[in-house]
């Protein structure tokens, strides 16, 4: 199987998005009714997240728009006031960043060359005066499982629990080791494992964070991070086994990562418990090559899946499917469905995907039946965490029950039951469990079956074991009450057209084998082990939208 070079996504609009932090440690807000901008909350929500547009850059500054995410421009008017709406001239809403090695920002207005600044409360532009008020602290708004690629030595970063290291030799981020929490306290960053361990100062890993632990971190439009000890000690890949770790003589720009999303990897088990590779289903036991990256459009049920050589599953002549296919191929789209926790993928030409006697991966089937049902398994996430509009699902010493409002959120630990059923288990080793009312407590006895399917790259839904789907209520409280897609849902995907739902049936009884469902989503990354507290109401919009589990 010939390889080709794995090259890491494009940047998207999220790797552009950060909150803005003032010197008083509220963020930049849009107010939804106001028609203005404002200072005073204190957690990252989606109206403190603000998509950077960058019209021209340079090393220590570039001219930008802040867009919100509801749309909207930041615009600096004559008074020196701050509104939102569209830009009225070509510099209207344009603002000089200046990148200070601090890793503050400054923005200037273009027009009036005065500064943006806060007084903790309100904002605005009247001071061309550079001081200690103009300074905005980016952080990026990215959901905390995150990967380190380094564009120089063209690898990532990659935890070594046994050696206590992290190194920046991986080509492909296929493995947990690839994945690490990015924890955000007093204005410094945490690196932590998938392991629990924490990147010192000190070059190694220790099992909790402290001073040593804390980086400061310098932004820049792009996905573009430095992560620096406060004292002229620069972070960056050393020595021929590319040692992640502190030095203060990088060159030619080695301490620039590039920071993103954690991808999905899965592997696919057939009926007769072999897993699907890039060459056939034959073993027992999972290897690099039967890993694949779930890529999907979160607007449209296709699918693709990327194997670590780089290439993409592709159906070819004579219904053969092979891992040799380029991203753009019509014939690397699958269409995905899902039934009692297992996935039937449909070819291009209409027919599913099933495992012939030798072995080889074909598309042949006209209707699914067990032999075109896969088991999928997460590679890279041994546990999860869910993430909604509100916030993350966690604990509060306040609520009894778990709550989706949360600042961090909690482990919760998958233990497979079988082939996408899981028992939730939390930090202290108990169970979850489900009340009458479709609420969720973390110390149950006895272990109950959840369902888990994949509905797009980072995104899932959750089936509770009372038959519902799992959501985000406005009050905070995670419930388990959605039979379907409905405004109160945690789903970003609008209801599918009537052929979405089509059911496949068999030709003896007619009775629906597989039955196509609307599905609400969440997403997934590691846990965090810091404090949580709830995130402040006015972080959400009172606008009646689907409450999404998603990587915002």
């Amino acid at each position: 199987m010939d390889e080709v070079e794995w090259m890491p996504r494009q940047h998207k609009a999220k790797d552009l998005r950060v909150g803005l932090i003032s010197w008083a440690g509220s963020y930049l807000t849009f107010e939804t009714y106001k028609n203005t901008v404002t200072a005073t909350a204190k957690g990252l929500g989606r109206r403190q997240t603000w998509e950077i547009l960058v019209s021209s850059k340079h090393d220590t500054q570039a001219v930008v728009r802040l867009r919100s995410l509801q749309g909207f421009y930041l615009l600096c008017e004559a008074d020196g006031s701050l509104c939102y709406g569209r830009p009225r001239t070509s510099h209207h809403g344009c603002f000089l960043i200046h990148f200070h090695r601090s890793g503050k920002w400054t923005l200037q207005c273009i027009i009036s060359g005065r500064y943006l600044e806060s007084d903790g409360e309100d904002v605005f532009c009247t001071s061309r005066t550079l001081s200690a008020y103009h300074m905005w602290t980016p952080r990026p708004a990215l959901h905390v499982h995150v990967i380190l690629y380094s564009p120089l030595n063209r690898c990532y970063a990659r935890a070594d629990p046994t050696m206590g290291r992290v190194w920046v030799d991986a080509p492909v981020p296929c493995l947990k080791e690839c994945g690490f929490l990015l924890h955000f306290q007093d204005g410094c960053y945490h690196l932590e494992t998938s392991a629990h361990t924490f990147l010192s100062h000190l070059d190694g890993l220790v099992s909790q964070p402290s001073t040593q632990t804390a980086f400061h971190m310098q932004v820049r439009p792009g996905g573009f991070v430095a992560l620096s000890d406060g004292e002229g000690g620069m972070l960056y890949p050393q020595g021929t086994r590319l040692l992640l770790s502190l030095g203060s003589d990088p060159h030619e720009g080695e301490e620039w990562l590039i920071l993103q999303h954690c991808p999905t990897w899965v592997s696919l088990r057939s009926k007769t418990q072999k897993f699907l590779s890039v060459v056939c289903a034959a073993s027992g036991h999972v290897t690099p090559m039967s890993l694949f990256q779930f890529e999907c459009d979160n607007k449209s049920p296709t699918l693709q899946l990327r194997s670590a050589n780089g290439c993409y599953l592709a159906q070819r002549r004579h219904r053969t499917v092979m891992a040799d296919g380029h991203q753009l191929e019509a014939e690397t789209f699958f269409r995905m469905h899902w039934h009692c926790g297992r996935i039937i993928l449909q070819s291009p030409s209409g027919c599913f995907l099933g495992i012939a006697a030798n072995g080889l991966l074909v598309a042949s089937a006209t209707n699914p039946g067990p032999n075109e049902e896969f088991g999928i398994q997460l590679a890279n996430r041994p546990f999860l965490a869910l993430r909604g509009r509100y916030g993350y699902v966690g604990t509060s010493s306040q609520h009894d029950l778990l709550q989706c409002n949360m600042d961090q959120p909690d482990c919760i630990y998958l233990l497979p039951c079988r082939q996408g059923i899981y028992h939730f288990q939390a930090q202290g080793g108990s169970f979850w469990s489900i009340t009458p009312f479709g609420s969720f407590r973390p110390w149950g006895k006895f272990a109950l079956n959840f369902s888990i399917e994949l509905q797009g790259s980072n995104l899932l839904t959750v089936l509770a074991p009372n038959g519902f789907y799992m959501r985000s209520d406005r009050s905070g409280t995670l419930l388990a009450d959605s039979r379907d897609i409905t405004k109160e849902s945690m789903g970003c995907h609008l209801p599918k057209s009537k052929s979405s739902r089509r059911n496949y049936y068999t030709k003896p009884n007619r009775n629906p084998r597989v039955k196509i469902h609307e599905k609400n989503i969440c997403s997934t990354t590691f846990p965090t082990q810091f404090s949580k507290t709830p995130v402040a109401s006015n972080n959400t919009s009172q606008k009646s939208t689907p409450k999404t589990l998603v990587c915002l």
